[in-house]
């Protein structure tokens, strides 16, 4: 079993790349998949985000209200440490309970969007980095996900820098053009990765 931790600032595409590493054949644990199943209606985690956070980000229905809880975590590092506190240990179960039903042989993707910030690097036997320029990620964000510039800033100052990203990586996906570069280059790194 080979390692991989994929990682990416907010917008770079990261999402892309792990859906065309699944089409190729990767074991694909996705870190923001199971962020939301550890925090799904009934669970301790919804309950512990509540406890810590109070009433004011579950929704009506009693789920939790991701706009409420972004307001107030991505606005002030030290709850958003809170929340990580809560939601990263829940993760990383969940995370290593799905690597190991892998196959033997398999190459396993950890899609982790915190890689760089968490210090996690040195989990993986590779760290693969999807990059692209500032200016791009923030078009995105606002085009794509409907942010205002605003949001979309503190998202991107939230995380790890473009630079802090490409210190740790192995390889690099560069995400400022087309899908049919992207998959080209996704294609390349596949191929290097089943290689060995």
């Amino acid at each position: 079993m080979r390692k991989i931790g994929l990682t990416g600032g907010i917008g770079a595409g990261k999402s892309a790349v792990s859906r065309l590493l699944a089409s190729y054949g990767a074991v694909v644990v996705d870190s923001d998949l199971i962020a939301r199943e550890v925090v799904a209606p009934g669970t301790p985690g919804l309950a512990a985000v509540a406890a810590e956070f109070g009433p004011g980000v579950l929704a009506p229905d009693g789920s939790l209200d991701r706009p409420a809880l972004g307001a107030v975590v991505f606005a002030d590092p030290e709850r958003l440490k809170a929340l990580n506190a809560i939601v990263h240990p829940l993760v990383r179960e969940r995370s290593a309970e799905l690597e190991a039903a892998a196959a033997p042989g398999a190459v396993v993707v950890h899609d982790v969007p915190l890689l760089a910030e968490n210090g996690l690097a040195p989990l993986y036997d590779q760290v693969l980095v999807v990059d692209a320029d500032e200016q791009v990620r923030l078009d995105r964000l606002v085009r794509l996900r409907g942010m205002t510039e605003e949001e979309a800033r503190s998202r991107m100052a939230a995380q790890a820098t473009r630079e802090q990203r490409l210190a740790i990586a192995d390889l690099v996906v560069e995400n400022n053009g087309s899908l049919a570069e992207l998959e080209e280059q996704v294609k390349s790194v596949w191929e290097r990765l089943t290689a060995a």
